[in-house]
Order: C-alpha cells, then structure tokens, then sequence
C-alpha cells in the first residue's frame, strides 16, 4: 500500500504565501560559478562547473509591497521592514509560515520548493533539522512524494542526507541541474569533536598559539562549508523553535546558519517561540486547523474519583449504551462480585431496578442499594440512595495498576467501537499505548517476556472483545468484521517501537535528554527507525499489528495518520505536553488504498482521535486548552476600524474586489455595537455568536452586499478554541427498522436513492465575454523594481577586508523601474501557463487575450508572471459561475444501498438528542441548534407526516463545489393516506426574510434543485420536491397540507 498525495487548497496557499513575496523577480534557471577544485585535482576545461542560485533582484521596497499584499490576504498584522528583530540571523530575510501539527507541513515545504524553481529558478536549498530522527522522517517524507512532485512538475528534488565522510556529494550539489536539496540536521554543524565539525574543515594550530580551520585534506584541502555556502542555498528551518535558542540569547546553532550564507529563510513551525518571531507570511493554528476540518477531531475518556456518601461500595461506570428493547439503557458498571475463587471485580450490564446486593453474590458494602435511573442522555446512574455517577466516575480512590488496568480496557473498547465503524470502508484502526519505561512491557525473565502492562492488555482484550462480539447485530457487515477480528491472535495484534540493545537485541529505554531544550525526551533513533519502515504496513489489513506500544519520552518527529486511540499510561510530568502527545495522532486518516479521509461531509465523522487518561475529562479538557491558547499566534481580538479598513471583499455577482474604505470600516464597528454584538472592549459577544436566531440587521454601509464575506471577517476576531468532546457520550443510535420499512418511506427512498453525474455545456462565448470585461475592470499588477548599488574599492585596500568582504564601499543606490528586461531574457509560454491554471482550451485563452484592451494586455510587460498568476485567478472565478449556471444532472441506474443509513454510522452524543422519536427512522436525532430542534420536535408529532428520516452522511450529491449532504427526508399523506410529497430540506440558520447563504452553500443548494429537477424529468409518477426552509411551520406552506 502506498500513501496517495493529492493539491490541497490550504496547503496551496501557504506555498503561495512565500512564492508571492518575490513576484517581480526574474526567472534564472541557475547562475554559473566556478567551483573551488582543490588542490591535486586533474584540471578541467569546464571552469564554470557549478550553478547557484540568483540573487534576489528585487529592491527591499518592492518586496516588503508584496510582503504586505500577501499578510493581508491571510489577516497577519504589518510588518513594517523585513530586518530581523533578533540580533543573530540565519539568513538576511526570514519568513515565517504557522502550521499546525498534522496538517502536512513537510508536504508543503517541499512543493514551495518545487514552486519557487518552476517560477524562478532557484534550484539549491537545505533543510535543517533539530534532530537526527526528525531528519530522517524528512527524507522519509521527500521520498514518498516523489513520483507526486514527479507528475505535478514533471521533475522531481534530488535529495541526500548530509554526512561528513561522503563530501562528494556537496561538489554534485553544488554543480547539478534541477532541483538539489540537501538535509541537514543542527547536530552535523553545531556538535563537538572533530569528526561532527569536519564541515568547517580540519583544526591546525599555529605557531602564534592560535587555532585557525583549514582544509580536510581527503576533500582537495577544502572546507565543506565554503563549497556549500557558493551555491547561495536558500535554508528551509523545520521547527526553528528547536534550534534557535531564545530571543536574549541565541543558540550556537543560529549563529553557524549564518554560515551558509543563505538567500533568504523559510521556517516552519507550529509554535513560534515569543520574541523570536520574524516576518509572518502565513498562519494556520490549532484554531484553524480545527475550524476547516483539516485535523482529527478529539474525544476525551478519563477518570475521575466520586465518592458515596456513607457507603464504600465500590462501583465503576464503564459507560453506557442505548438499544431497541425495553430494558435499554444499560450501564456497563465494574463490580466487586462474590466468586468461588473469591471476591473480584467484574463489569456487568445494568438496567434501571437491578439489586446491587444480588448481583454481587451478597457483598454487605452493596445492601441496599439498587439502580433508580439510568439517563443515556445525561450519562449517569442514578442510585436508591441518592448518589449520582457519571460514565468514567469512580466511587474510591484506585490504585495505580488498577487504574492502568481500567485506562487499558478502556483503549481496548474504544478502538472496537472505532475499528466496527471504520472496517466496511477500508479504514485500518490503530491505537497507540505511551508508556515510561520498557520493562513495562517486555519482562526477559518472564519466559513469554510479557511486561505488567502487556499481560494486563491480553487479559482485557481476550474479555472485552468477547463481550463486544456477543453484542454484534446479525448482519452480514458485522459478520465479515467477526471474522477478521477472530482471525487475529491477541499476542499478535500488539508489538513495542522502542530502542534495541545491540548486544541482545532486546528492547531497552531509549536515552533521554537530562538539560538543554529536549530535557526528558529521546531522540530514540532505533524507535524512529522501525516507525517510518513500518508506516504503510501498519496500515493494511494484512498486518495484524493493531496496538502499538512506544516511549511517552520520544519527541515529535513521527505520526501514523491512522491511529485513532491513544492510551496515557504513565505518570503526569512538565517535559511532554498534552499537544505533543495528541499530536501523534492529529493527521487525517488513510485507507486501504492510501487516500486521505478528508471529504468535507464526513471528515470529523470519520477523524476522531479519543485520548484516554488518568485525569479526569475536565481536568485534562482544560489543560489541553490552555496550552492551545498560550501556542497561538498574536490574533486579532477586537473589532476595530482599523482591522476592517483595507480588507478585500468581493462582489458576489460582478466578482470584481474592492477593498472596504476607513469610513466604512468605523461604520461597521458602529453598527456592531449598536446592535450587541461587540461589547465596551469591543470583543464579540454572545449574541454575535448566536445570530443563527434573531433577525439580522442589513449591514451599513454598502457592506451588505458583501454580508457573508464581511461575517467572515468578523468570525476571525473569535477566539474558537477546539472543545474536545467526552469520548463516553457519544452513542450508536438505534435504528427503528419498522419506520425504514413503511411503504411510504419506501417509496420516498426509491425516488432519492439514485447516484447521478453532472455535466457543464456552456456557451465558450459568454465564458470569454466575461473574462474579457472582468480582465479589463480587475487585472492589476505591480511594476517590477530593481535596486541599484554603485561602490568603490576603498583606498588601502587590506588582506583582512578582502577576505572580511568589507573591500568595496557603496556610494549611491537608487530604484529603478523595468517593464522590459524579464520578458526580454525569459520566454513566456503565455497561452500555455493560463490554459495549464485555469484547464480551458489553448483557444479559448486566447480568445480572451486578444479580445482585452491592449492597455490591459501591455501589463504583461510590467510583471509577465505577476500578469498570469492574476489573469488565471480571474477567468477560474468566472468559470466557477458559469459552471454552477450551466449545470445537468444525469441520474444512473446505480443507486445507494439501504445499509447506508446504518453501516458507516458514527456514535452521537446524546445530549443534543432529546426524547425517543416515534416517527423517525433513528430512534434519537442529535440537533446543532434550536430551530432544528423545535423543526424535529413538530415533525414527530405532527399528523401530517408519516415517517421522515435525517439523512446518512454515506448519501450526497455530488457538485463542483463540493459534495453537498441535504438534511432530511420527509414523506407526508393525504387523505387517501398516500404519499402527497416528499420534500427534502436544507435547514438554514436565521429566518428567511434574512436568509443570506455563503457563496459555496448557496452554490451547492442551487445544484442540488437541478439534482431533484433531473429526477422528477426521469420519473413516470409524481416526483420529489426540495426546498429550504427554516421552520416547521413554513415547510407546511410549501407542502400545502
């Protein structure tokens, strides 16, 4: 199985955000140089034998103008020069991009590389790296996406490992066409002993005392670093945070960076250090990882200590399940039961009334007491005596190997729940065990070498899997799953990645940092080994791993995007945080075919990653947030005019961008406060966030044309922490068989459950008529700009200023304009770039090049690639229009399977599902907001309708925008009793005089009435009506009963 790699929008953009920093700089496929030959070198007649990179020619005006175009464009503050705040510097211009853990930030430097040789030739870069292993999951990363930089550039980067006894490498670095890229890790530069430090040559003292660093003899008396530092490499820092040192202090690693004499700086890095920040061109934090859906979601199970009141009855409450018979709810609950081998603890099903004294065979502590209640949507039981306990509260303090025993059976469960969910669609479930220390796990003086905890996991398992096999529906997807699980002996499903003696071979504890900025953690390269070989075969089926055993010490630098559990099996400390730890666990799933689980419907469906802990949820909750907060960027919190002024926002018809005036800007404040929505301190409010329910106000201004974008705007001041949700709360809701099978909803199904394509016939002429006008209204750009300096070599010029580079004085420098000399020394494949960016034909390109204004066309001169990128964005937008316009469905014959609406179901929470339904297809229906809520609640009782279901995730049609999931389905009668229509209906938020959809949702609503459109045309009987309302009482006006 091999990992597929796929263009992502967000990733796009934050290669773009460094790529457009140097727009105006002219393409040059590399600069010839000669390389230092050596000394005892056979002379060549190739004296220009290496090839660097060009200097950047852009003048610091020009640059910082684009610096700024692109921070608008993502929100970042200002920054007012490009100089870096901290005294020491890698390179003379550093730019920051944000990426949060999981999002593939690997991925997108390496295809901003791939981008910034295809735009400008630059060809020589290094990546340095904190750790050695980290290094290695880097090549690991180059390697793997290859053949896919392969077909997106018909190139691909020639990477090596830097290593000081292969120096050969540096002189085909230095002299190679095409894409070079060495790795670095900081240690190769910054260790100590002579062979670590043999890229700055070799030690020779002098006669003087002094120690000066000379050539390696075995490398042509040479110096790596000098080779390495012609080429004007551009540096790539992952994770600088790592390296750099702090702001009052800098690391020795950031002063030798310097050495390499970089063109510029791209550091990537989740969190930034305070102080150390230089200029940001991009930013994508845990908020806006979270928000767009681009990580797993996270669920919390811990456990917390609740005592009885005059009781020491011990009970635990595993969790509790809801079901079809009429003694659901049952609690799953730990007891301490009377036994002939004599009292143990067992976990049993409980429903409401049970005899707690009975069931543990007479124990005194349990006399009297029974089970009053038991809420499946508060979660708790509710005893005879009063007490309350909640899922994953226990009544007495536990121990600690009993508590590792509850937290191993707890990961055990939940991966089952996952693994039922995610088998039928090929997704292989993996869950990951932290431990901190090997001997528990592998004991060598045990003859099965089984550590406690490795004993505890094949108790736990072989019992929790039985009893979760017992409670499998019959079907024939739960059966296939039986087998597979059955098939697999327990003493291969789990397997530890930890260090390996080499004596023995056996597993020993990695070494671990005792100072410095890895203080408590291992840079456990065995570990990390084993890791990466095995990344893909843990995620197929065939390999029976499926608990994986590691060090809580072994620091990032490695991910598996398929594990789903994660099992805290270690005492608290301050070394690792919570959001390292989760952060092995963030990236989106894959499945059996290596593609990414990252469709927008069911993303968060599907990617849920459930921590289990020894914490109690609140207080892990809480921690986890804090840190979350204290790892964020500096983001805007208030609403300011000055955070308002100069925003672009587009048009929503004529698609022509404008940038929101001052005035406007402090009208738009005024018209928040007035309304409520921002306080004194002009920090958004409660009623901002829950405008779904009220009537909007039209926006002041002119700015209501714009709502939606200008919401936007106002969206990025609210701080939206991740809410980790309760991993026990969540429930597979019952699905009432006897509503699926009515005749009307049968019926109502059979009209639906066609899979369609879609197909755009549109007019080629109106398409170039309106890129024609918006190319002419819209198409701006920049004038390149070069700075020239003029010096002289001084007067008694001196060896030292020579070597020093202070040999020559600059006397005057001015800004020059060119609107010629890149399209004079590069050639353009115009037509051929556009068509490339925008997928039309070679002729309707040029159809719409010839037919704008040549004042329009003449700004290609001005910035050829500047002109193409901008001309590109432009045309795709209208092409988007005229897509959604001249859309048609062509329903098939293949339709969707009834197993939809219970195969691929994820557990709920309860608490947004109210009371049993009795006309519903799901027993519950979990709601996000009020009207949904009182929309369900009219319906159930309504006697117009007979059965109405919401819609499965698994059904979606599909649009150029995106696959769009409508909400429900909904069969009502007549007085015959027959079907009089069906309606499907998009629930919107707000009323509907103010209904006012984003560009996408209103896009893909449109699509979806062509869908239902193409099925009434296919149909013989009367067909399916879809509408969107935001009441019960309005879609009784549509339906006309």
């Amino acid at each position: 199985m091999k990992l597929q790699f796929k263009v992502q929008q967000y990733q796009t953009e934050a290669v773009d955000a460094v790529v457009d920093v140097f727009t105006g700089q002219p393409y040059a496929d590399g600069v010839k140089y000669r390389i230092d030959p050596g000394k005892e070198t056979a002379p060549t007649l190739l004296e220009d034998a290496g090839l660097r990179n060009a200097e950047i020619a852009l003048a610091p005006p020009q640059l910082l103008e684009n610096v700024h175009r692109v921070q608008r464009a993502r929100g970042l503050s200002l920054s007012k020069d490009l100089t870096d705040p901290v005294k020491k510097s890698a390179a003379p211009i550093n730019l920051d991009v944000e990426m949060e853990t999981g999002t593939g930030k690997t991925y997108v430097y390496i295809k901003t590389i791939m981008e910034l040789h295809k735009r400008y030739g630059w060809s020589k870069y290094i990546v340095v790296v904190p750790s050695i292993a980290i290094r290695e999951g880097v090549k690991k990363s180059f390697d793997i996406t290859a053949g896919h930089f392969q077909q997106l550039y018909g190139t691909k980067p020639r990477t090596f490992v830097y290593n000081s006894s292969r120096l050969h490498e540096l002189e085909r670095f230095s002299s190679d066409a095409g894409v070079q890229v060495m790795i670095i890790n900081t240690q190769a530069f910054n260790a100590r002993g002579a062979d670590a430090r043999r890229i700055y040559g070799m030690e020779r003292k002098l006669p003087n005392g002094k120690t000066v660093m000379e050539g390696i003899d075995d490398f042509g008396s040479r110096r790596p670093i000098d080779i390495i530092a012609a080429n004007r490499p551009i540096l790539i820092i992952d994770e600088p945070q790592k390296i750099e040192g702090e702001a009052k202090k800098p690391s020795k690693s950031l002063e030798a960076l310097s050495d390499f004499n970089a063109l510029f700086a791209l550091r990537y890095s989740a969190t930034f250090k305070e102080g150390m920040q230089r200029t940001k061109v991009h930013r994508l934090d845990a908020v806006d990882a979270y928000r767009n859906k681009l990580v797993k979601k996270i669920a919390v199970r811990g456990v917390t200590v609740k005592h009885l009141a005059g009781s020491t009855a011990y009970l635990y409450v595993d969790g509790l399940e809801i079901g079809k018979g009429a003694d659901f709810p049952k609690a799953r609950v730990e007891l301490e039961v009377q036994t002939a081998q004599g009292i143990k603890r067992q976990v049993k099903r409980l429903s409401q009334g049970m005899n707690l004294h009975d069931i543990s065979g007479g124990i005194e502590a349990y006399k009297g007491l029974f089970i009053r209640d038991v809420d499946a949507n508060r979660d708790i039981i509710e005893l005879s005596n009063g007490d309350t306990i909640g899922a994953g509260e226990v009544t007495e303090d536990v121990a600690e190997d009993q508590k590792r025993r509850i937290q191993i059976r707890e990961v055990i469960r939940a991966h089952l729940d996952k693994e039922r969910e995610l088998f039928a669609q090929g997704i292989k479930t993996l869950s990951l065990f932290f431990i901190d220390e090997v001997a528990k796990y592998r004991d060598y003086d045990r003859e099965d070498t089984l550590g406690e905890y490795a004993r505890v996991f094949e108790e736990e398992y072989d019992a929790v899997l039985a009893d979760y096999l017992g409670q499998l529906d019959l079907d024939e997807a739960a059966e296939k799953y039986r087998e597979h699980v059955e098939a697999i002996p327990v003493r291969s499903t789990h397997e530890g990645y930890f260090s390996i003696d080499k004596k023995t071979k056996q597993f020993v504890d990695g070494r671990i940092a005792a100072r410095g900025e890895f203080a408590g953690q291992s840079d456990d390269v065995d570990a990390y080994d084993l890791i990466l070989k095995d990344k893909e075969r843990l995620l197929s089926f065939e390999e029976p791993v499926r608990f994986i055993w590691s060090h809580s010490a072994l620091r990032e630098g490695w991910d598996n995007p398929n594990v789903f559990v994660m099992g805290m099996l270690k005492k608290s400390d301050n070394t690792t945080t919570r959001r390292q730890e989760i952060g092995r666990g963030l990236r989106l799933s894959v499945d059996q075919h290596g593609e990414r689980m990252d469709n927008p419907v069911t993303v968060h469906d599907i990617n849920e990653l459930t921590v289990v802990t020894d914490e109690s949820y609140t207080e892990f909750v809480t921690a986890l947030q804090k840190e979350i907060v204290e790892s964020l960027s500096a983001r805007p919190r208030k609403a300011t005019a000055e955070f308002f002024a100069g925003r672009a926002v587009e048009h929503p018809t004529t698609g022509e961008k404008v940038a929101i005036t001052l005035d406007q800007a402090r009208q738009l404040q005024h018209w928040l406060t007035v309304n409520g929505f921002i306080d004194y301190e002009q920090h958004l409010t409660d009623k901002w966030n829950s405008r779904a329910e009220i009537d909007m106000p039209p926006m002041p201004a002119g700015l209501d044309d714009y709502h939606y974008q200008v919401a936007e705007l106002i969206d990025l001041l609210q701080l939206d922490v991740p809410q980790p949700t309760d991993g026990r709360k969540p429930k597979k809701i019952p699905f009432n068989e006897a509503n699926f099978k009515k005749r009307e909803f049968q019926a109502l199904w059979g009209r639906i459950n066609h899979k369609a394509v879609y197909q755009v016939e549109f007019d080629s002429a109106e398409l170039v008529a309106n890129c024609i006008r918006v190319l002419d209204t819209s198409l701006n750009v920049t004038v390149m700009q070069y700075l020239v300096e003029s010096g002289k070599q001084v007067v008694g010029l001196e060896v030292e200023q020579l070597e020093a580079g202070t040999g020559f004085k600059v006397f005057e420098t001015k800004v020059e304009h060119s609107a010629v000399s890149a399209g004079s020394t590069v050639k353009y494949d115009l037509l051929g770039e556009i068509a490339e960016k925008t997928q039309l034909a070679r002729r309707t390109c040029a159809a719409i090049l010839t037919g704008i204004n040549p004042g329009t066309f003449a700004k290609f001169k001005q910035n050829p690639e500047q002109f193409i990128t901008e001309a590109a964005r432009l045309i795709n937008e209208q092409k988007a229009t005229v897509i959604v316009e001249h859309l048609t469905y062509d329903p098939l014959d293949h339709r969707y399977e009834s197993s939809i609406f219970t195969e691929n179901q994820t557990a709920q929470d309860l608490s947004k599902a109210g009371d049993r339904l009795k006309k519903s297809v799901y027993e519950y229906v979990v709601t996000d907001s009020k009207v949904e809520r009182s929309f369900v609640e009219k319906l159930d009782v309504s006697d117009e309708v007979v059965v109405y279901s919401k819609l499965p995730r698994g059904f979606f049609i599909p649009t150029p925008v995106g696959d769009y999931n409508p909400d429900w389905a909904i069969a009502f009668r007549d007085d015959v009793t027959n079907i009089k229509h069906v309606y499907f209906v998009a629930e919107t938020k707000g009323s509907m005089s103010t209904l006012q959809l984003k560009g996408v949702e209103n896009a893909k609503i449109e699509c979806a009435r062509k869908f239902f459109a193409s099925l009434n045309n296919k149909a013989e009987r009367e067909g399916v009506r879809y509408d969107v309302v935001d009441s019960y009482d309005s879609l009784l006006q549509l339906v006309g009963v």
